[in-house]
């Protein structure tokens, strides 16, 4: 499980807080392997950086979302349900995109808005992951799934 982190350029990369290469290897490590407090204070920590006040995506949100899927997939992962609401968020994320439609289009303001798209694009690659984990045996991660299939084909 998450393998492919080290080939993710975080040093480039910045989420809510800074530079992404700080925390969020770390973060996505402490969900996947610690136990329930440790992945869920993690998860929590990670979404203030990646999506922050559940609706403000960063630059570093994208390359976060296949690592998300992973998570949700992963059976050892105890807050599975949690990881697939994230994911949700970052689906619907459009704070940036709706600034930069109404008000003059500053340089930041469009950057924001393609980190945006660029966030729903790769959850939405994540859509037949969803379908598959709809039929989980653990009903709450059934349940998050269904709503993060509902939240990307409406």
């Amino acid at each position: 499980m998450l393998k492919a982190i080290r080939r993710v350029p975080w040093n480039e990369l910045e989420d809510s807080t800074g530079p992404a290469a700080a925390t969020i290897p770390g973060l996505l490590n402490l969900v996947a392997w610690g136990d329930s407090a440790t992945a869920e204070s993690a998860l929590e920590d990670l979404r203030d950086r990646v999506c922050q006040y559940g609706s403000f995506v960063h630059q570093a949100t994208a390359p976060v979302v296949p690592f998300l899927f992973e998570l949700a997939r992963g059976p050892q992962v105890t807050c599975r349900p949690k990881v697939l609401g994230l994911l949700k968020d970052i689906g619907q994320a459009r704070q940036w995109e709706t600034a930069a439609s109404t008000l003059v289009r500053s340089r930041g303001c469009a950057e924001h808005a393609r980190w945006e798209r660029e966030a729903r694009t790769a959850v939405r690659a994540g859509l037949s992951i969803a379908r598959h984990l709809e039929n989980e045996p653990d009903a709450a991660v059934s349940e998050a799934a269904s709503e993060l299939t509902r939240a990307l084909t409406a």
